[in-house]
């Protein structure tokens, strides 16, 4: 690691990111010992697992949480911060499975996942740094006319937020770089520190009632009309199972498992910047994303540092040295970084489907067992919906939306478990050549 970069003060088993560095109210939670009951057991100390807990709780039932390490130590609590409206990519292909109707519940249901994030915020008081603003970045014309498109289609869904098109020569008023040929301002977007909103909705969990445990990772699961969940020293005896692990899942549930492929995604982190260069880097104090396969996503942490992020590597394999990898990339885009330091570099698995469309349904051979996964990338807001609609499925209530989800068939990638990173890496590589050259 350079000499430039500093190890955070941290939980023992948070990765060692800017985020766990930057933890406003740390909590930690007991290790599951003995044999437990509950209404509901859930699996996975993330957004989808939290958010579920919360619902559930919300209506009266009785919830246990197990998390193999600490609360939010996977992806929710590495991302990149941005709180982009949105579920799914190109909708449009699900239309003879759900109709032109459906597709059309999915588009509002991607806006209604942000919301559920603000009022959630507001509800609990969740101090997160959340911040209002986002930009969708044009790398070539006809992604800026492809914004008109998109904000046309957003005010005929009946979205009440502020969407304002970005002139090629209006750019520095949203970012300092030369890289972009328009933009759209999107108000009803933001950005958070996604870290502090997973312990807090940790929190919110457990003044419901909630009982969460960590270091407690399932060994095996006992199906049946109940289910006895295991791990190392003890048992969770419940009616109903959701697994909420994501990227890792691993062996655990392989039916659902082999649905969902891993990919690295990795962040870095600047030094302090003074007021006057954050400001000239992101004078809005905007979250703000390319268009490209491999996405550059960047804002400014509440104590003016550059995140930077993105290079999703679908090899298995991460970079031997995340800063010296991701550094070009950031100068690429702000040259008048070459002399900050960085001072934290991390990375995390994102788990993504071939659809791209996140995975909420259930186990067709069991019936008591839900799951939610695969969120591509944008699992910041669709974890959150997804919570809401196990919660309405789980106590059952009429959800269209969870009907929606579980009647999406996924597609079992090929090569079995050590063949299918390799396998799609090859296939991305046809993807950023087309980036490179043009192709679209």
């Amino acid at each position: 690691m350079p000499a430039s970069l500093r190890q955070p003060v941290h939980s023992p088993q948070h990765a060692a990111s800017y985020y766990a560095a930057s933890v406003k109210q740390p909590h930690s939670y007991p290790l599951l010992q003995g044999e437990v009951q509950a209404d509901v057991c859930i699996v996975g100390g993330g957004f989808s697992g939290l958010n579920t807990a919360i619902e559930l709780a919300e209506r009266g039932l009785s919830v246990v949480l197990l998390e193999a390490h600490k609360i939010g130590w996977g992806a929710s609590g590495r991302n990149g911060g941005q709180l982009i409206r949105g579920v799914g990519h190109g909708l449009e292909q699900f239309e003879n499975l759900v109709g032109r109707d459906g597709v059309r519940e999915f588009k509002l249901m991607g806006l209604e996942a942000v919301e559920i994030v603000r009022r959630r915020v507001a509800k609990y008081a969740i101090d997160c740094d959340l911040t209002w603003g986002y930009c969708d970045l044009a790398n070539k014309p006809s992604d800026y006319t492809g914004f008109a498109e998109d904000a046309e289609e957003l005010r005929s869904l009946g979205y009440q937020h502020e969407l304002r098109m970005v002139a090629p020569d209006q750019m520095h008023s949203v970012v300092g770089s030369d890289r972009y040929v328009g933009g759209m301002i999107d108000m009803g977007s933001g950005h958070l520190h996604p870290l502090n909103l997973a312990l807090g909705e940790a929190a919110a969990a457990a003044s419901l009632g909630v009982r969460l445990f960590e270091d407690s990772a399932v060994t095996h699961i006992d199906y049946g009309p109940e289910v006895c969940v295991h791990t190392a020293q003890g048992r969770v005896r419940a009616k109903t199972l959701v697994l909420a692990c994501n990227a890792y899942l691993n062996d655990l549930n392989p039916s659902i498992g082999g649905k969902v492929l891993a990919a690295g995604s990795y962040v870095i982190a600047t030094e302090p910047l003074t007021p006057e260069l954050a400001a000239s880097l992101i004078p809005q104090n905007m979250a703000l994303c390319d268009q490209r396969v491999t996405v550059d996503y960047y804002r400014l942490s509440a104590d003016r540092r550059l995140l930077f992020g993105g290079a999703c590597h679908y090899s298995g394999r991460d970079p031997a040295d995340i800063a010296a990898y991701m550094r070009p990339k950031m100068l690429q885009v702000f040259p008048q970084l070459a002399s900050v330091k960085i001072d934290y570099q991390w990375g995390g698995m994102i788990g993504i489907g071939a659809n791209r469309l996140p995975q909420i349904g259930r186990l067709q051979d069991q019936p008591n067992v839900f799951y939610a996964q695969a969120y591509a990338g944008h699992g910041l807001n669709a974890t959150h919906l997804a919570g809401k609609l196990l919660g309405e499925a789980i106590c059952q209530q009429h959800s269209r939306g969870f009907e929606l989800f579980a009647q999406v068939p996924h597609m079992t990638f090929p090569g079995g478990k050590h063949l299918r990173s390799p396998l799609l890496a090859l296939g991305m590589l046809w993807y950023r050549a087309k980036d490179a050259i043009g192709l679209h």
